[in-house]
């Protein structure tokens, strides 16, 4: 069925305000969940919201605050969330560090004790929107096994970088593991098959099961150099936010345990001139015109694929299956009628 952006966010909204959840933190995390489903990838969309809202009502999310600051140095924002959504935490933070950019060059900000901020990509846009440059990383529970091995130690860790140019900015979202965990979760519960290669089951052996693969681990990409990527993010978002390490994390899967991950956000304030703008969405562009190896595909820059899933579904509306959709209503603690998608 297809529902809407506007019947999504209204939704989403609603049941975080219905537990308590302040009106613009409430839409702010909302927003999102909803990006998420826009670009394609449900994976850190809607389905999540249940978990959200179980913590929540288990106190372990503090849906009121947007964490507490500190300036360690100029440039060093250092944040504990106070077990805030993770959106609320991070937008806050980002505004802090964005505004400091402009005075130093550069700022950074460490956050602890904060809940999953769902796709990198939302953030480090509307830093590149404002004309700077952003880059988020994150860790996880340890979901991924090293290059050679077959047992979890590592985070997916995610990675997203966002350059400015004159038109679209460049966007950059990558997990340092061959496929998010969400991602699986998301097949196990559409009870769809995972591609072989994806995973390892609990017992180290490789399987396209997704429900197995959620209790085994997830492969790196690119092999050794995904492995080395992944192992470097680890402790440099461990060593900034002051956070666990991977087979100490809890929190971004469950609705049992205090988050207890670590994110890092940084702004660059390269002062670009609007000449040097053009010039990158020339060469973006002169990318996009190159010859494809395959006729029929052209080349296209990382960012394009999210941005035109997300047009299409401005027009068409978001694809969510009837059952998630019938779930998020009947969670709603309010008197108001349930919102109807497309296919209903």
């Amino acid at each position: 069925m297809r529902v809407d952006e506007d019947g999504a966010m209204a939704l989403a909204t609603r049941l975080l305000a219905d537990r308590g959840t302040p009106a613009a933190h409430a839409a702010m995390q909302a927003r999102v969940l909803v990006e998420g489903e826009l670009k394609g990838h449900p994976s850190h969309g809607l389905q999540r919201l249940p978990r959200i809202l179980s913590r929540i009502e288990r106190d372990l999310i503090d849906a009121s605050t947007a964490g507490m600051q500190n300036w360690r140095s100029s440039s060093f924002l250092d944040v504990d969330g106070q077990k805030g959504l993770g959106p609320v935490v991070a937008h806050a933070a980002l505004d802090r560090i964005a505004e400091r950019a402009r005075e130093t060059g550069i700022a950074i900000a460490g956050i602890r004790n904060s809940n999953h901020l769902g796709m990198l990509a939302h953030y480090v846009e509307c830093v590149a929107r404002r004309g700077q440059i952003g880059i988020v990383m994150s860790s996880s529970e340890a979901l991924v096994h090293p290059y050679g091995g077959t047992r979890a130690l590592l985070g997916t860790n995610p990675l997203a970088i966002a350059v400015p140019t004159s038109g679209r900015p460049l966007i950059v979202d990558l997990a340092t593991g061959v496929v998010s965990m969400g991602k699986i979760h998301h097949h196990a519960a559409n009870g769809v098959p995972i591609p072989e290669g994806w995973a390892r089951d609990a017992s180290g052996t490789p399987t396209t099961d997704a429900a197995a693969a959620t209790k085994g681990s997830i492969g790196p990409f690119g092999d050794a150099k995904g492995y080395a990527l992944a192992t470097a993010l680890e402790l440099l978002v461990a060593s900034i936010a002051r956070s666990a390490l991977a087979p100490d994390v809890r929190g971004t899967l469950d609705a049992d345990n205090v988050c207890n991950k670590g994110d890092v956000l940084i702004v660059i304030d390269a002062r670009t001139e609007p000449d040097l703008l053009t010039v990158f969405s020339d060469y973006l562009e002169r990318i996009r015109t190159s010859i494809p190896a395959d006729p029929l595909r052209p080349v296209t820059v990382p960012g394009d694929g999210a941005s035109s899933r997300r047009e299409q579904a401005h027009k068409d509306g978001i694809e969510i299956s009837p059952k998630l959709w019938d779930e998020l209503n009947a969670l709603s603690y309010s008197n108001n009628p349930p919102v109807r998608g497309h296919g209903q």
